[in-house]
């Protein structure tokens, strides 16, 4: 367990530091003051700035005396001199660019260079859960100074903001290549490329269905079956034929899930009414798919445009049934909740790991651009509401929408994490007892 909460802790951490990297490179790039990119949450460990300016150093003098002398006469007899000496000083400098380093021992360090302008704080922190980014102007302030965000055009603050979204969906795209050129969990069919190496070919419960002998007999989604009354499993067709002449007749299944195989006993039917028992479950061929690497990444991309349209579809069905039925019809889980998984896609191995975290990066970049305020989506609203009107929405009013939109957005983490407790308690209880 404690290396489930370590690989979690990594996930999120990477998952929450690209996005916010997203933000500070193009912030950067726009020409925007970043005055601080942090690793994890305050407060600050320790950090390191970089301190920038010019020094002048004198390399050489020469001076040039120049007398003038001129003569006048007046009526009367009367003469004068006129002296004139100009006393030249040339100067020839070297301007030397500077640039230090400064360390940083804790938020309550404030000190300053003289003479130097300090650049952004890279700064490590005390809760190890991704980092932030702390852009100059990013709450509206300074609206004057050229280097802050509130000084930039729509259409930058755009970019600003939507890259941490941006960021997040191509890190899903490099970990979906990088998983189908070492060989990713895939669905085996008749699309497969002859490119594609197979591996470790099994027969995989997709879905079980309601009031059927599977779900009486608590198999899940994710079971491998193994095999049927001692005879191996290898295609789909095999298993079909094989429990198509079991109606009433008690099968017995060994099931791989995760690291674990267990053995489930039930009872085919003819739900069908055509003479064929079944056992209520979608199956599919599934193995270890790879792909030479440009293949792999060509496959990634697809990949990755084709899950982040399954999820926005998937949240649109979630919004038209709460919305028609006030019901949730598919499972949501929060923080808690992805812990539990985590820890289920660890005992698995590596790849499915890299897949796994493929996926919660898609969800956070659709979520996260959402409209909703105090997400990027709703920053981006705003900034379409701005350039609709011609002025931007007074500040203390968008403050204080994003801050309800905050508030909101906790109540449902913390409502979605009672939800985990009660669905995962037997984990969670389990967790403690192998401490204590």
């Amino acid at each position: 367990m404690l290396i489930t909460i370590l690989v979690f802790i990594i996930i999120l951490s990477l998952l929450v530091f690209a996005h916010e990297f997203g933000h500070f490179i193009t912030a950067k790039r726009m020409g925007v003051e970043v005055e601080e990119f942090g690793f994890g949450f305050p407060p600050r460990l320790f950090g390191i700035q970089r301190f920038s300016g010019k020094k002048i150093k004198k390399i050489t003098e020469r001076e040039n005396v120049e007398v003038d002398i001129a003569d006048y006469r007046l009526g009367g007899g009367k003469e004068f001199l006129r002296e004139k000496i100009i006393d030249r000083v040339e100067e020839i400098d070297q301007v030397i660019p500077i640039k230090k380093w400064r360390f940083i021992r804790s938020s309550k360090d404030t000190q300053k260079v003289e003479n130097l302008k300090g650049g952004t704080i890279y700064s490590l922190n005390w809760i190890p859960l991704g980092g932030f980014v702390k852009i100059k102007g990013e709450q509206g302030e300074s609206k004057k100074d050229r280097d802050s965000f509130a000084n930039k055009k729509i259409w930058q603050r755009l970019i600003i903001l939507s890259s941490g979204v941006a960021m997040n969906l191509i890190l899903a795209f490099i970990l979906i290549s990088i998983g189908f050129s070492l060989g990713l969990p895939s669905i085996i069919d008749e699309n497969s490329s002859s490119h594609a190496k197979i591996k470790e070919v099994k027969v995989q419960v997709l879905e079980v269905s309601k009031n059927s002998p599977a779900e009486k007999a608590e198999l899940k989604m994710g079971d491998i079956i193994v095999s049927v009354d001692n005879k191996y499993i290898s295609k789909i067709k095999d298993f079909q034929d094989y429990t198509g002449n079991k109606i009433g007749t008690q099968i017995s299944l060994n099931i791989k899930r995760g690291n674990e195989e267990v053995q489930k006993t039930l009872i085919p039917e003819d739900l069908n009414n055509n003479g064929q028992g079944i056992i209520g479950v979608w199956l599919a061929q599934t193995g270890l798919i790879s792909y030479p690497l440009p293949q792999a990444i060509w496959i990634g991309f697809k990949t990755t445009l084709s899950v982040i349209w399954q999820i926005i579809v998937a949240f649109f069905e979630i919004l038209k049934n709460l919305i028609v039925s006030h019901k949730v019809s598919t499972d949501i889980a929060g923080p808690v909740g992805i812990a539990v998984l985590t820890g289920q896609v660890t005992k698995m191995g590596f790849i499915y790991i890299l897949q796994f975290v493929s996926l919660l990066s898609i969800n956070l970049a659709i979520i996260n651009f959402i409209p909703f305020p105090a997400l990027d989506g709703g920053r981006v609203l705003f900034l379409i509401i701005e350039k609709i009107r011609g002025k931007a929405v007074d500040r203390k009013i968008e403050s204080l929408v994003h801050n309800i939109g905050f508030i909101v957005l906790i109540l449902l983490v913390i409502i979605v994490t009672f939800r985990d407790i009660s669905q995962f308690g037997t984990n969670i209880r389990n967790f403690f007892q192998s401490i204590f």
